[in-house]
């Protein structure tokens, strides 16, 4: 594992191009029959193994019957932009349906945005089409295609599925929803991350009933959609402030080596197998903000997020190496002995 660490982030407001708030999102979540609060807990063996005082774990594997978080954040921005177009938040509302039907989603996706994406579409009357690139496991198109949107598979990465899918939105009037931002392209991406602050409202209103906060919070970050919007609203809104790490794969620390070199860096690297951070090129307006909010980056190898897979299934908790990153990054970290640490189980385990 290597570690880039920096001053702890200043006191101060920061000019943020997404909403921090849950209100939103929560308002929404609130009428959907599936949604409740993920599991939070803490584990005890792990903790000893690790040498802190304490771990919590935040689960999202089982998350809205999609096993992530994205479940979060791609259906709430399908939501919201129709909700914007018809101009009602009625969304069961004729005018919502009619305005939806007329509505195509295309995205790119590693696996979880899409379905999320295509859930969203399909709970609220739109379309979805959805590029995954090669690596992708066919597990992620067949879920995909369940929610009846269509899947384009192409060649290379997962960069060049995320140009092949903007070449076809601009060709077909389609609307694309990235979970990545970059230069003139925010706002949609800002509502997906506006989406996954519901699971640090979550985490906040555990914290607030037991006054046990964590000193230390660890968040997977591919674009780094997740590892922003999180980091941002526990900046914002949580009593007691933590030290935040953002964990990224060996093969693709995207972020750490933008804010090193204070722009948007393009990394090169082998294909890793924590296939959901697998990101060359990060979110502009998550850089930005995450470039004042984290204290630091880890990166994890491949070989050390498989390990960390076993031996979560060895305390029955089920997940991949995506998921697992955060659990692979304690390992070898010397952390004082009273140290309380929240880490992420991002997702459940890919089938088959």
């Amino acid at each position: 594992m290597t570690m880039s660490s920096k001053k702890s982030p200043e006191a101060k407001a920061v000019l943020r191009a997404f909403r921090t708030a849950s209100e939103r999102p929560m308002a929404l979540l609130q009428q959907c029959p599936v949604y409740k609060p993920t599991p939070l807990y803490e584990h005890a063996e792990l903790a000893s193994h690790f040498g802190v005082a304490q771990l919590i774990i935040k689960d999202e594997s089982h998350r809205m019957r999609l096993g992530s978080f994205k479940a979060l954040g791609g259906a709430f921005a399908v939501a919201q932009m129709i909700s914007d177009v018809a101009g009602t938040s009625d969304l069961e509302s004729e005018v919502a349906r009619r305005q939806a039907e007329k509505m195509t989603f295309i995205t790119a996706s590693a696996g979880n945005h899409g379905l999320s994406v295509a859930a969203g579409a399909r709970i609220f009357g739109a379309h979805a089409v959805i590029y995954l690139a090669a690596a992708v496991p066919e597990e992620f198109a067949n879920r995909i295609r369940v929610l009846d949107a269509k899947v384009v598979r192409t060649s290379g990465s997962y960069e060049d599925s995320v140009k092949a899918a903007m070449d076809a939105a601009n060709e077909n009037g389609w609307l694309l929803l990235a979970d990545g931002s970059w230069e003139g392209y925010t706002e949609r991406p800002a509502l997906v991350m506006e989406g996954y602050t519901v699971l640090a409202e979550e985490c906040r209103n555990e914290f607030v009933k037991t006054g046990h906060w964590p000193t230390h919070v660890f968040l997977q970050a591919g674009v780094g959609g997740l590892a922003a919007a999180v980091a941002g609203h526990i900046r914002d809104y949580w009593t007691e402030q933590p030290e935040i790490f953002i964990v990224e794969p060996e093969a693709a620390p995207c972020l750490m080596m933008s804010v090193r070199n204070k722009q948007l860096t393009r990394v090169e690297g082998p294909e890793s197998n924590m296939g959901r951070l697998d990101c060359k090129d990060a979110s502009l307006i998550a850089f930005q903000s995450l470039k004042h909010d984290a204290n630091g980056f880890l990166q994890v190898s491949d070989v050390a997020a498989v390990a960390a897979v076993d031996m979560l299934a060895h305390h029955h908790i089920h997940t991949t190496p995506s998921g697992a990153a955060t659990t692979a990054a304690l390992e070898n970290l010397s952390l004082p002995p009273d140290s309380r640490c929240l880490i992420f189980i991002t997702e459940g385990p890919e089938a088959g």
